[in-house]
């Protein structure tokens, strides 16, 4: 009776604690009740709107930033835009890297908010301090290569630091969830919808009243406020320190796949078992990677498997030689990277349809008639508070409707496969492409027949815009957040932080190939002395003809993507019995 006694208490007690391996921020086992779940996520949540906030208050209307105070046209505007868009979503891989293999996700965000404060205010200074702000005039601004410079070195530290927000934050939310407990299994699931559209709350106080601050009130004002924004998000994710569940970094993900090459590389001659049970793996019930479950062998890429073939000269070593051979589960661990990167590649053509709504629709918008009666303006960048409204409308619409209703046809938990909704949403971004080509055909034909073309805006009113960035929003709730649950889902348990950043890596892409595009467009279209597509005056100029290559790009990446998800196998772990 004793000894039954005492096992109840054990097991009362291996209650008490998350079964993933997740410490407290005191380095003990995490506290199933005292920490994690909701009562964690708050702090979280409230970082993330507070830090969007800041990152949309400040990029939202960039464009326009660079054109009024540093005197940089359309196109060039567009591109640092762009260029500088895409570091914000190339930085994130240095983030991920040393979170997953030494800092570990809550240290890495609290580290790196550091220095994106210092980039905001430094971006605030060059807004309002003497020698730091170009001095202006009625003949427009005239900065100097020092102001110039310095604008340019507070942006650059902001994509530094965002670099290590980006990646851990939404996999730290959903961290406080423990996957091996059904309940809490469950809430996670619903997380990146609420983390979707905290986001969202950010982004919609950035493009309205932000950006009207910006262009109404002055650039000091429109730069500070994002900046305080940003000290707050560090003090709201301090404060829910003592609620965290933080996962113990795996070690170098990078050693571990160069490990399985090298040893594949060696193994070269040797044949694999067709009796998979034969590839090496630990006896123990947890992997030997820290933070990771034990992966299941697949079919696919066997090549690799040769790196787990355990040989005579490997047995006879009492600890095997990492680089001569690994275990299945690292093994797998590759192959789920390799696996992914098909499906990450055909979303960059997505990014890059994205991005147009802090260039191309903002130039596009900037020749309309921006008046909301006789004396109120809209700023053109504002109208991607649309895309947020358009957001925050279709994640429940979503949650509550389309997948109770897709679930009758389907079968399927969640309505759609992730696969499927990414899918989906491609297809809305390519009919938002379209509505933006057709609108800016009526606005040409407006332009020619009534000879607006030295019009700095035309009588159409900006509203006409509100449908494409409605539909970008709505593709948004498709693609995003199923690439979300995607990348996190399908990623390797010590691994999740570098393959959001391999996520995000989509969006630097899209705003590259973006760039690229506007530079061959503008190049090829200038030929001869002709103004070309994207000239300073839009009224003389041929959007139309962009958004159409965009739109035929958009449509090509879909059938690949199409033939790319129907071919896809996903990952399968080892549960426990």
């Amino acid at each position: 009776m004793e000894d039954l006694s005492l096992k109840d208490d054990l097991v009362e007690e291996n209650g008490l604690y998350t079964e993933d391996g997740t410490i407290d921020i005191h380095k003990k086992p995490a506290n199933k009740k005292a920490t994690g779940n909701w009562k964690a996520c708050r702090f979280i949540l409230g970082n993330e709107c507070c830090e969007r906030l800041a990152y949309y208050g400040m990029s939202t209307n960039l464009v326009n930033y660079l054109k009024e105070r540093f005197g940089q046209g359309n196109a060039t505007a567009a591109n640092n835009v762009t260029t500088w868009s895409g570091t914000c979503y190339l930085t994130p891989l240095l983030g991920a890297f040393l979170a997953d293999a030494y800092f570990g996700r809550y240290w890495t965000i609290a580290s790196f908010s550091c220095i994106y404060v210092i980039g905001m205010a430094l971006l605030t200074f060059s807004a309002i301090a003497p020698g730091l702000k170009p001095s202006c005039d009625a003949n427009g601004c005239h900065p100097t290569s020092g102001q110039t410079a310095a604008c340019f070195i507070a942006l650059y530290l902001i994509a530094l630091g965002t670099g290590g927000i980006k990646p851990c934050v939404s996999s730290f939310g959903a961290d406080q969830f423990d996957e091996n407990d059904e309940t809490e299994r469950k809430k996670k699931s619903s997380f990146f919808n609420w983390f979707y559209f905290s986001i969202n709350i950010g982004a919609l106080i950035a493009s309205s009243v932000l950006v009207w601050i910006q262009m109404n009130v002055g650039w000091g004002w429109g730069f500070g406020v994002p900046a305080i924004a940003m000290v707050i998000a560090i003090i709201f994710f301090f404060i829910g320190s003592q609620w965290y569940r933080l996962q113990i970094p795996g070690g170098s993900p990078l050693t571990r796949i160069c490990q399985v090459i090298v040893a594949t590389f060696k193994k070269h001659g040797l044949r694999v078992p067709d009796d998979k049970s034969l590839l090496y793996e630990t006896s123990d019930a947890e992997s030997n990677i820290k933070g990771s479950r034990k992966l299941e062998h697949t079919d696919e890429l066997k090549c690799f498997d040769k790196a787990a073939v355990e040989t005579e000269s490997d047995r006879i070593k009492n600890v095997p030689d990492p680089w001569s051979l690994c275990t299945v589960t690292q093994v797998e661990e590759f192959k789920s990277v390799i696996r992914l990167l098909p499906v990450w590649a055909s979303l960059i053509a997505f990014a890059t349809v994205y991005s147009q709504m802090g260039t191309m629709f903002v130039l596009q918008g900037n020749t309309m008639d921006q008046h909301i009666g006789p004396k109120f303006k809209i700023p053109s960048a504002s109208l991607s508070l649309f895309d947020t409204l358009s957001v925050i409308f279709w994640a429940p619409v979503y949650d509550r409707f389309i997948v109770p209703f897709a679930r009758k046809y389907t079968g399927h938990e969640h309505g759609f496969t992730q696969l499927q909704r990414i899918g989906i949403g491609l297809i809305i971004s390519i009919i938002s492409m379209i509505v933006a080509g057709i609108l800016e055909v009526i606005r040409l034909d407006i332009v020619r027949k009534n000879n607006y073309y030295d019009l700095e805006t035309i009588p159409m009113s900006i509203f006409w815009q509100v449908p494409q960035y409605f539909l970008v929003g709505a593709a948004e709730v498709f693609t995003n957040i199923g690439q979300m649950e995607f990348f996190y889902g399908q990623a390797p348990d010590a691994m999740r932080s570098l393959c959001s950043a391999l996520s995000l890596t989509t969006n630097a892409l899209g705003s590259y190939v973006s760039t690229l595009l506007v530079t061959i467009v503008t190049k090829v279209t200038t030929r001869n002395g002709s103004l070309g597509w994207i000239p300073d005056n839009m009224n003389r100029g041929h959007l139309d003809y962009f958004y159409w290559l965009l739109t035929f790009l958009s449509v090509i990446n879909f059938i690949v993507y199409l033939w790319i998800a129907k071919r896809y196998t996903y990952k399968k772990v080892t549960h426990l019995k």
